[in-house]
């Protein structure tokens, strides 16, 4: 007999339970445990997840608001499906945040920065034969690119877009040979930062979303 789930009510006490249910959601989408395209049930999970519907469908808003979850009326909430057009839109304004974030990173020369960023990419040398743990760091460099840059509003933005992303079935990294091309980009990236050129800088980062884009299309 299958035992039963727990109730995140239980668990996640210390915020608001609509985070708790939003972030839960949030991994199985990620997850592909709910699919783009896939029905978001509102009876099976307040069952499964031993909550009302109240804290369900303020997740479902959240959720919505990050592009991860579509509202058609009178049918419901679906996960997001992404089309090639959506996957271009969202790269294309990666491009733009991410790059000038670069430059910004790089005329700073903050050697503590630096530094933080060449071990990530060190990591990301240590994992290129390990996909899933390649694809982790590589957002934690980007990640990390974008908090020594500054900018929340840019952070955010950055954030809600990778979310998106995720939403791609076949994720760029994924793709034969892509991993390698992806370390080499960074590579060039990092010696982009060191030299403190900030044009440079940026357009190394832009070449390598775009890269991104198309492999991932």
């Amino acid at each position: 007999m299958k035992a039963p789930l727990p109730t995140l009510s239980a668990h996640f006490a210390p915020r608001p339970l609509y985070e708790e249910v939003a972030e839960h959601l949030r991994q199985r989408i990620f997850s592909q445990e709910l699919a783009p395209g896939d029905w978001v049930d509102e009876t099976i999970l307040t069952a499964e997840l031993g909550i009302s519907r109240t804290p369900l469908r303020e997740a479902i808003k959240v959720l919505a608001a990050e592009g991860l979850i579509t509202m058609k009326p009178r049918r419901g909430a679906y996960v997001t499906e992404v089309s090639v057009q959506d996957l271009r839109d969202v790269f294309e304004l990666l491009a733009l945040l991410e790059s000038d974030a670069a430059g910004v990173v790089a005329a700073k020369k903050d050697t503590a920065v630096l530094a933080q960023l060449d071990a990530l990419h060190g990591q990301l040398t240590s994992a290129k034969h390990d996909r899933e743990a390649f694809f982790t760091t590589n957002e934690q460099f980007h990640t990390a690119l974008l908090e020594a840059a500054g900018n929340r509003w840019r952070q955010q933005t950055v954030a809600d877009l990778r979310k998106v992303m995720k939403l791609n079935r076949h994720h760029s990294l994924f793709k034969t040979g892509r991993v390698l091309q992806s370390l080499k980009e960074h590579s060039v990236i990092m010696q982009a930062l060191h030299s403190g050129n900030a044009l440079t800088t940026s357009s190394a980062m832009r070449h390598h979303m775009m890269q991104g884009l198309e492999a991932a299309v």
